[in-house]
């Protein structure tokens, strides 16, 4: 078929040719930023207007190319040249509806700009094909220029964010000079799976004026094709900051040199949360600025991640932002010049200082990191400026197999740009990346997503590979450093319901109900710490500081602003290298990492879990409860009236540190203004007043006065140290320097202190606190069942294990191990198995880095050492036989993990310490004491008071016998175990005299010392004679000693013996002695037995609800509580009104002591009316009045109580009789 003009007329069929409109190469950056997201022909076309497609076939295109070349050429002589050459402006955007998706492109719209371009179409479709209507298969012509696809329905949210998006494009416009020849060029290994796929290249141009056609080489490299390559785009040139002027807006910078440098840089990471619904709803914009302006937050550069073009708008209209931050890395899009940002989802910078910033592409759409430069931000001289780079991320979501192949991938392209020695030189750059990592963290949603299938166990193994490339590109994870300082300023992350993998999180749904909402339920309803700051320095700065923020509520909801919360990282610039001074590297024991094999790698915390180590829910609500209910009680939180005075209530031992287990008690520790004397006068009538609170005793020690409670059941130590000025700051003051003006205290109080600035150091800078609870409750239980859990005796306490286990966790988490709590275990041993105690101290060097303030004695032979003053050595009492004590049970330890059979379970179960301690020694030195007082608050006495000499006699031992013996004490007293039950034959009333019997017996315990030679054929049998010889001395001078001390031994009531014996002497009926005696401090001095009496009676009678008024008095009070412990009875209570008409059933008689008290003590009773009946021992029965008895043991006239007989009125009824277990006051007995 022929045209007008006779030629035949070529078919306009073929897709693989297309004659188009293509913008200048320096307008298509706008464009081709959004199509590179969203335009899934991004890298097969070039920003382009079709005026034919499909066009003519490859064979005949010089054909066609020739007939359209003649054409204009032609039309140029007829017609008059036009001073107006064509011009198009793409200012509007429209869509296209198609069956899958939605075309959303930008045109033209003037009308009359669209009617010349639809003009030139249809003319050059006429000299090609003979047409002249425009229409190509019968479709109309609509110029436009494709920017992307959407899907779904035009009315949902993606589809209107997405042509919103488009709609914020700066207007485009052009002189069309020539029209664009392009075919399709095919290309392999590009597509998915390797698959062919192709794309449109330049073949040749025409020029419009003159028709003249000009054709590309094929040789041409693609790379200078008009079309554009990813590879271009990964290496645009930097993009100037935009800083803020009133008169032209925002505006890129043309200087970026800063005016001053720094010596401090804050750079903080911040995912906002974008909305998804359109149109957007703003009710948490003003919180989120709000949060980004608040204290915590000031930055001198901050990341921000989920920022969309509607959030920046609304940022960026902030006084106070613009204000904050002069600079940021991209214009609000709604500027008329300015372009949207790139994605839906974007990272924007802000800062105080200019940069230029880039962005690169991580391999897949709307993945990419902004990396800002700073020239010449810190140091002093021209000489030592260095760049700051800082680069921001935000890593795909989920937990997929999937998910976490991209993270690592991401992460290492991200490196290997940084890395480029000629773009960022190491010696004058210092390189940041911060950003949402959205790496799963918690142990507890890693395994779960594994049992579910979610997650391969290869890939859960692939999460720690992402801190593995950056810690081999020398970045170290800011928040990690700076706990390893106590420099984290991170918020609560000592909450014991925190797992592995959760302290510092930044992504909390059992706390924001924000994140919750988003996670729903299921195994990722834990905490997450997503957002990270990595730093590389090379030595010029150093982490000073770490802190959330974001973390209060607010807004029009009264929420969280965002599901994370923000992170702010504080550097340091640094004259001198930062590591470790040559006198500290030179303390410095190395930590080798170990890993756990074999069975060891799981079932610790069943194992543990099986023992009971671990508190059920209803011991921690328990606690709780104690906790609050003690707090109300001093602070008399139910008083109308408040104290403007402060009073903190700080829990702080085990508790506090949160590795208690169900047997443990409480130390509490109140801070306050007043004197101790007044605190303690004040909390004991508060104390008093509380039905649910028993003082057990006062103690007086060196330390000063400490109370005594039962609190809900819970024993609890209760101590106060004066200090206004810390109870004013608290706990901020926690965070200041060690030479602050506040901690100018005298040695007592900051003795008092100590406790809890080391707890918070530890619970601050250990890697993760959960890691470290676990751990210290597993190495609790080893030290306990091996019998070396005592500090009082020189071994180790739960301060010892907790510096010990902090220091290893440190020093291996510094050499970017991933650690578990097995692997942690296992070094752990490992390391101290081979510890030099004896040369060497156990220090924390992240904390003393300088010099260490402690010289060692060299009558010290061990020294844990711990972090503030006055006392840093935590092992006063340790002795050399305590010390090699130690450092055995280390290797057998070590050597034990080492078997491959071992399992945890093997491991806490290896053998009964004890026993194994009783068959390991032939000989042994015992201390024998007995005690046949009444009062129980001397017999504890007496007993601490033995316990606190047993270390003297230990070192004296060790002086006179030198290595040639080897002693190694058990710290806990043996008792002979009580004789097999009688027969069934034997009659119930046989059975409770023998138990009654029992009970009132004399206490006899003993102390064993278990004595070894250290090397048989090394020393003569005369020097053994020596060595025994010097052994009985320090024995005889031990028993000597102490006898003679009349404070504390009183031959009337108590008796001690030390003597040499056999194993076979001790017989095979040992077994450890579980009363509760009460622990004691050196130099204690409890108020006397009157003062304790008249104290407990005032409780009783003030509590107006206990089961008898004296039950927590005297003697039978302390019994009492002693047996209420042991049974766990006792709970009901009753009014005293109803205690003195109702008796109290029961089988087992009433004590005469508990008799004695009720007739003298109960007001409805009179005690002159009743005589007491007894027996001397030369004359037989005797009578006394009750009036004239005498309980206490150094009066002349002093009777035993077990001496008692009867009770009677002096009527003569006899109201209580031991013989005839009669008891008319109680109602016991028959």
């Amino acid at each position: 078929m022929a045209g007008p003009s006779g030629k035949q007329t070529i078919s306009i069929t073929s897709t693989d040719t297309a004659l188009a409109l293509i913008p200048p190469r320096s307008l298509w950056r706008s464009i081709n930023r959004l199509r590179a997201n969203y335009d899934q022909a991004y890298e097969k076309w070039p920003p382009h207007i079709n005026l034919v497609y499909p066009f003519v076939r490859p064979e005949v295109l010089p054909e066609a190319a020739d007939r359209i070349s003649s054409f204009l050429r032609d039309q140029q002589q007829q017609e008059q040249p036009s001073s107006d050459p064509l011009r198009v402006c793409l200012d509007s955007t429209g869509v296209f509806l198609r069956k899958h998706d939605n075309v959303i492109y930008r045109h033209d719209g003037s009308r009359q700009n669209c009617a010349e371009v639809a003009k030139l179409r249809e003319r050059i479709l006429g000299a090609v094909a003979g047409e002249g209507k425009g229409k190509v298969g019968g479709k109309p012509f609509q110029m436009h220029l494709t920017v992307g696809q959407s899907e779904g329905e035009t009315t949902g949210s993606v589809h209107q964010f997405l042509l919103e998006k488009v709609g914020f494009l700066p207007n485009i416009s052009w002189d069309v000079d020539r029209v664009y020849i392009l075919v399709r060029e095919r290309i392999s290994s590009q597509g998915e799976n390797g698959a062919p796929t192709s794309r449109m290249r330049v073949w040749g141009e025409i020029s419009i004026p003159s028709g003249e056609l000009s054709i590309l080489p094929d040789e041409r490299p693609y790379a200078f094709d008009l079309s554009g390559s990813p590879e271009e785009e990964t290496t645009e040139s930097q993009q100037p900051a935009y800083y803020f002027d009133d008169e032209t807006l925002w505006t890129p910078l043309s200087s970026i040199h800063p005016e001053s440098t720094a010596q401090v840089l804050r750079v903080a990471s911040y995912n906002v949360l974008a909305e998804f619904d359109h149109p957007p709803s703003t009710s948490r914009y003003a919180h989120l600025i709000r949060t980004i302006l608040s204290g915590p937050a000031m930055a001198d550069i901050l990341v921000l991640q989920e920022v969309t073009d509607h959030f920046l708008n609304h940022l960026l209209e902030s006084d106070d932002i613009r204000s904050r931050f002069p600079f940021v890395s991209a214009a609000p899009p709604s500027q008329f010049d300015a372009d949207p940002l790139p994605s839906f989802l974007n990272i924007v910078v802000l800062a105080r200082h200019p940069f230029l910033s880039q962005t690169v592409p991580l391999g897949r759409r709307h993945k990419s990191a902004l990396v800002c430069r700073f020239p010449d931000l810190l140091g002093g001289d021209d000489d030592n400026r260095k760049d700051v780079v800082v680069a921001g991320v935000h890593l795909s979501r989920g937990l997929t197999d999937g998910s976490v192949s991209s993270k690592k991938g991401d992460i290492a392209r991200l490196v290997r740009y940084l890395d480029d020695d000629k773009r960022f030189p190491p010696q004058s750059s210092v390189c940041v990346v911060a950003g949402d990592f959205n790496l799963s963290t918690s142990r507890f949603t890693i395994d779960a997503a594994v049992e579910k299938g979610a997650l391969s166990a290869h890939s859960a193994g692939q999460l720690a590979s992402v801190d593995e490339i950056l810690g081999e590109a020398g970045f170290a994870d800011a928040w990690a450093a700076a706990a390893a300082a106590g420099l984290d300023d991170g918020g609560d992350d000592d909450r014991t319901e925190n797992g592995a993998g959760e302290q510092g999180a930044t992504y909390d749904p059992t706390v924001n109900e924000v994140a919750a909402a988003i996670v729903g339920s299921g195994y990722g309803m834990r905490p997450q710490r997503y957002d990270r700051v990595y730093v590389r320095g090379h030595h010029s700065v150093r982490v000073g500081g770490f802190n959330r923020f974001g973390m209060e509520k607010g807004g029009q909801t009264d929420s969280y602003a965002s599901d994370h919360w923000g992170v702010r990282c504080v550097l340091d610039v640094c004259e001198k290298d930062p590591k470790l001074s040559d006198e500290i590297a030179n303390l410095v024991v190395p930590v080798d990492f170990v890993p756990a094999t074999g069975h060891l790698q799981n079932g610790l915390e069943q194992t543990l879990a099986d023992l009971g180590v671990f508190p059920t829910d209803e011991d921690i609500s328990h606690r709780k409860e104690a906790l609050s209910l003690l707090k109300s009680v001093l602070l008399d939180e139910s008083s109308s009236t408040t104290i403007s005075s402060p009073l903190v209530v700080v829990p702080v031992g085990s508790y506090g540190l949160g590795v208690w287990t169900p047997s443990s008690d409480m130390d509490i520790l109140c801070i306050g203004p007043f004197s101790a004397s007044t605190f303690f006068s004040l909390a004991t009538r508060r104390l008093r007043r509380s039905p649910d609170v028993r003082i057990l005793r006062r103690v007086h020690a060196n330390t000063g006065t400490m109370l005594e409670l039962d609190v809900k059941g819970i024993k609890t130590d209760l101590q106060y140290c004066p200090a206004t000025a810390v109870a004013e700051q608290w706990p901020r003051i926690l965070r200041a320097p060690a030479d602050h003006a506040v901690w100018a205290l005298a040695a007592s109080t900051l003795a008092k202190l100590k406790a809890a600035r080391d707890m918070d150091y530890i619970k601050r800078s250990v890697p993760d606190l959960a890691v470290f609870r676990l751990a210290h409750r597993a190495v609790k239980t080893w030290a306990k069942r091996r019998g070396v859990y005592a500090a009082r005796f020189g071994y180790l306490g739960g301060i010892q294990i907790a510096l010990m286990l902090a220091r290893v966790y440190k020093l291996l988490a510094a050499s970017d191990e991933q650690i578990t709590v097995e692997d942690l275990l296992v070094s752990f041993f490992e390391h101290y198995a081979s510890f030099p105690f004896q040369t060497k101290m156990v220090f924390d060097p992240f904390f003393h880095k300088a010099r260490l303030p402690y010289t060692r004695s060299p009558r010290e032979p061990l020294a844990i050492l711990g972090y503030f003053p006055p006392a840093l050595n935590t092992t006063p009492a340790a002795s050399p036989p305590s010390a090699s004590t130690l450092a055995a049970e280390f290797r057998s330890a070590a050597a034990l993990l080492r078997q491959p059979e071992t399992t945890w379970s093997s491991f806490f179960g290896w053998s009964d310490g004890a026993a194994a301690f009783l068959a390991a020694h032939r000989s042994f030195a015992k201390i024998s004491l007995q005690y046949w007082g009444m009062s129980l608050a001397r017999g504890s006495r007496f007993v601490g008071w033995v316990e606190s000499r047993c270390v003297g006699l230990l070192v004296d031992m060790a002086r006179r016998t030198g290595p040639k013996i080897t002693a190694r004490m058990w710290p806990a007293r043996f008792v002979e175990a009580p004789p097999l039950p009688r027969n069934s034959s034997s009659t119930e009333e046989e059975e409770e005299e023998e138990e009654e019997e029992e009970e009132e017996r004399d206490y006899a315990g003993s102390y064993l010392i278990g004595l070894s030679r250290d090397d048989e054929s090394a020393y003569s049998k005369e020097d053994m004679q020596l060595a025994l010889g010097g052994l009985r001395t320090a024995l005889a001078r031990f028993e000597e000693t102490m006898r003679a001390d009349a404070k504390y031994f009183d031959p009337r009531t108590c008796w001690l013996a030390a003597e040499i014996v056999s194993s076979s002497e001790l017989g095979h009926n040992l077994e450890l002695d579980t009363r509760e005696w009460g622990e004691y401090t050196p130099g204690e001095e409890e108020d006397d037995d009157t003062e304790d009496e008249d104290e407990d009676g005032d409780e009783s009678g003030s509590g107006g609800d206990n089961d008898d008024p004296l039950e927590d008095g005297g003697v039978a009070g302390l019994s009492l509580i002693q047996k209420k412990k042991k049974n766990k009875k006792g709970k009901g209570k009753k009014d005293d009104a109803e205690q003195h008409f109702k008796l109290e059933p029961g089988k087992k008689l009433r004590s005469a002591a508990d008799v004695m008290n009720r007739l003298r003590w109960d007001p409805a009773l009179e005690s002159a009316s009743y005589v007491v009946g007894y027996e001397d021992r030369f004359v037989g029965a005797r009578e006394k009045a009750l009036d004239a008895w005498k309980t206490e043991q150094t009066d002349e006239e002093f009777i035993p109580q077990h001496r008692i007989l009867y009770f009677r009125r002096v009527d003569g009824e006899v109201v209580w009789e031991r013989r005839t277990r009669t008891d008319h006051v109680f109602g016991s007995g028959l």
